[in-house]
Order: C-alpha cells, then structure tokens, then sequence
C-alpha cells in the first residue's frame, strides 16, 4: 500500500518496472528493487521534518517537493516526532503519487527523557508499534516496515527485558506480514549474524552506519548484494555523531568534487550509488535547496581512476570513534 491506503502497483504492472514513478517524473538515481516493488534509488529520509515542527507548511511544501523531484520512497517511523513526521507524511502524499512509505519499530518516542526515544523490542512493542505508524500514517497496510535491533553502535542500546532473541521478534514481524498490516520486512542496526539469521524469513533491506569511511559492514554489503536485499545506508556521509569521521572532510573527495564542480557530500553520495547496485540512499533534510542538491547527486558520473582514488580512502572502526 501507498500513503493514503492506494494500493501499490504489483511487481508485474507496467509502472512498477518503468523509470519513471507514478506522477511521470523520473526517478531520482533511477530505478531499484525493494522486495517486489521499484522505488527511486534516491530516497527521501524523513527525520529531520521534525525541524519544521514550527513550520508546517514549509513541511509540507518539501514533500510535495519531494514527489515533484522524482523520489517514490520515502523513510519514517512513528518515533520521529512522536508521530509528527507521519502525520506530515499522510498530509502531504496523494494516492496517485505512488509514494512507498517504509517506517521502522524496535523504539518508542521519549519526548520527556535524556534521548528523543527509548527501546521497544519486546514483541507485544513490535506489535504496538506497527499499529501507531498504521494510525499516524492513514494506512491500512505499510508496504515494508524496518525492526530496528539495538546490537550495532551508536545509538540506543538494550538491557533487561530488551534484551530480545530475534527469533522472537521476527516471529511477531511476520505474523503482521501474513495478517496484511505490514507488506515486507527489513532490519536496521543489525549485525551479520542477524542478517543470516533473518534469510528465511524473507527480508528486503538492511539499514546499517554505513559510508566511504565507515566501512565495517563490507562482508554484510557482500551478502545483501548476493541474496537481492536492498541496501540502505544511514549516516551516509559520516559525522552524524562526535568523533565520527566525516566523508566531506576527506581530501580525495574533496579533490573529486573540485573537478566534477560538485560538492563533496554530493561525491560521496554518489560513490554508494556507484559501490553497489542494490543500494537504496535516504539522504534526509528540512531545506528544499539540500533536497534538491541531494536528488541531483543522480546524474554524477565517476570514472575509473575517480573511483579508485575515493575506493582508496582509508574506513575507520565506528567503535574505535566512540569508545
């Protein structure tokens, strides 16, 4: 289903395998897989919305912006905002656009505690939380929804009754899928032993740290691209946290920018594109000219040697950062 409760066009319709999304624009990056559906390979990453909070109507102009600018996926979850996000989300898209909404559990909002939300990982959480995003975003049905574990740092971690087998929590996502609330099921913040884990159950994207200096989930990279699953990396140019290394602060792609006469956070979007062909990005912002920037990182071409020289640039150990 699309935003609004459209029903999603099946992998066999014309729509679904065309380079153009549902309004005739074409996609953003061009088109990719997710699951059984195409979405754009520029993504629309939908946290930092709640900037706007403010400013609703600026909100809502973006995503509109957004559809106009040929992106048909878009990112979310109930605990951006508590539920402010979604809520602009259900606004702002008509069923003719065709947008796939993804939403995310494994964490509720804690507007009132030290962070902005708190672990949900138990399965009755899981269930709880699909029905809030199903509420907040007007659906009956949410085309993928992402169980964001809590193994792989920074960010939340679980202790005490968190602490959840994920055989148990897949169990839970895929009972939703065979009761129709949930169309397919990703993983976010997941190790490479829950990636293997998961294959059975028919997983359609992964969400991990991942950029051109944040290398570690190489291997896991490997296998998504082996078994057809979406790879969809946040934190895509670093730095998001202290003592991350930024990728807009590396030389090689600040020499690359200089010569393609593009920014170097464009570059290094576009060497993700380039990295891997089933990567999906989800680059978020609340100002319409970042948007537009990052939707133009599409039609960035690198060559050979402007590959090598960026493939060349050194990954460090997000752990080895933040301990």
């Amino acid at each position: 289903m699309t935003a609004n409760g459209s029903p999603t066009p099946s992998p066999a319709s014309p729509s679904s395998s065309s380079p153009l999304t549902a309004t005739g624009a074409p996609r953003a990056g061009g088109a990719g897989p997710l699951g059984d559906l195409t979405v754009s390979r520029i993504g629309y990453g939908a946290m930092q919305l709640e900037r706007l909070r403010d400013d609703r109507d600026a909100a809502l102009a973006l995503l509109r912006r957004v559809v106009e600018l040929g992106v048909d996926h878009v990112d979310t979850a109930q605990f951006y905002g508590d539920g402010f996000v979604n809520g602009l989300i259900r606004d702002a898209f008509r069923p003719e656009d065709g947008v796939v909404v993804v939403s995310k559990v494994g964490a509720d909002a804690d507007p009132g505690g030290p962070f902005p939300m708190r672990p949900a990982q138990r399965p009755e959480q899981l269930r709880a939380s699909v029905e809030d995003n199903l509420e907040s975003l007007g659906l009956d049905s949410i085309p993928v929804v992402n169980l964001r574990r809590l193994d792989t740092r920074p960010g939340l971690r679980a202790e005490g009754d968190q602490v959840v087998d994920l055989d148990d929590q897949l169990a839970v996502m895929t009972a939703m899928r065979d009761e129709g609330k949930i169309g397919a099921i990703g993983l976010s913040a997941v190790t490479l032993d829950g990636v293997r884990r998961a294959l059975p159950a028919g997983i359609v994207c992964v969400q991990n740290l991942y950029s051109l200096v944040s290398r570690e989930d190489e291997e896991m990279l490997r296998l998504c691209t082996e078994e057809r699953i979406a790879w969809v990396p946040f934190f895509p140019l670093g730095g998001s946290f202290p003592r991350l290394p930024k990728v807009t602060d590396e030389p090689a792609v600040i020499a690359a920018a200089e010569s393609l006469g593009r920014t170097p956070a464009q570059v290094g979007l576009a060497w993700l594109l380039h990295h891997a062909p089933n990567t999906l990005l989800i680059p978020g912002t609340a100002d319409i000219g970042h948007l537009e920037a990052n939707i133009a990182t599409g039609t960035i071409g690198l060559d050979d040697a402007a590959l090598d020289a960026l493939d060349a640039v050194e990954s460090r150990s997000v752990r080895d950062a933040l301990d």
